[in-house]
């Protein structure tokens, strides 16, 4: 007779858990849509997506401009790039969302790291979108540009030139996640302190190997990624020195006390 009432009880639980996931998942994306609405009237697609270009059309000659090949190009990109800004903007109202989904299964002391976890991780990649940016970018594309035969006139595609920004944003973001990353393994008892101090020099190799296949083919950038990496690793470290590993047995002990 109980395992009925269990089956259904269990059943009742799982759907509740998608009921709240589906809530979760509509509040998140009705922020980005009145986001993207905002943006679409002020400033508007055609002023965020100059504001993306404006370090490689600083960098171009002057009077050129980038070109658009598709028919529907210069309106599609545009609210591309808006739609990327407004998943970003409201990113902090999307991680709130899957932190109130997750919290309550999870253990005091997962929370007590969680939290600054998802938020650290947030402003790191964050920082490294911006570092991307402001630092990366003008560099880069000055390089590239004092290269360019003078018997040629520079001028990108504006789709083209999205997909690269989306891969050195996703690049340098990810590549300043490396101290979260290494919190979480010392963490979890993967590695501990001494061990990463052991790995720094395969560190750097891979980190070097690693700008030279996803940054372009030019010293500049390779170096603006390789570089930043090894520090955020040191840094990393550093940080790892106030965590302390979890305790076999930890999850078990906090269960039973909770109940």
């Amino acid at each position: 007779m109980s395992d009925p009432q269990a089956s259904s009880a269990s059943e009742e639980s799982f759907i509740s858990h998608l009921v709240e996931l589906r809530d979760r998942l509509l509040r998140s994306l009705i922020a980005v849509g009145v986001v993207f609405g905002v943006l679409c009237i002020y400033p508007g697609p055609g002023q965020i997506y100059d504001f993306l270009a404006a370090p490689l059309t600083a960098a171009l000659p002057e009077g050129t401009k980038m070109v658009a090949i598709g028919v529907i190009t210069p309106f599609m990109v545009p609210l591309k790039v808006t739609a990327m800004v407004a998943f970003l903007v409201a990113l902090p109202f999307i991680l709130y969302q899957a932190w109130a989904f997750v919290a309550p299964g999870l253990y005091a002391h997962e929370r007590r790291l969680g939290l600054p976890l998802i938020i650290s991780s947030t402003l790191l990649f964050l920082l490294g979108m911006a570092f991307c940016y402001y630092f990366v970018f003008g560099q880069v594309f000055s390089f590239i540009t004092s290269f360019a035969p003078k018997s040629i006139t520079p001028a990108p595609d504006i789709e083209a030139y999205l997909s690269f920004v989306m891969t050195m944003f996703i690049a340098f973001g990810l590549a300043f996640e490396v101290p979260v990353a290494l919190v979480v393994l010392v963490k979890l008892g993967v590695v501990d302190v001494a061990k990463l101090k052991e790995w720094r020099p395969y560190f750097i190799v891979g980190a070097f190997v690693v700008a030279a296949i996803v940054t372009p083919p030019d010293v500049v950038s390779q170096l603006a990624l390789a570089i930043p990496m090894c520090l955020l690793y040191e840094i990393g470290i550093l940080a790892a020195r106030f965590v302390s590993p979890r305790v076999k047995g930890e999850g078990g002990e906090q269960s039973s006390s909770s109940s």
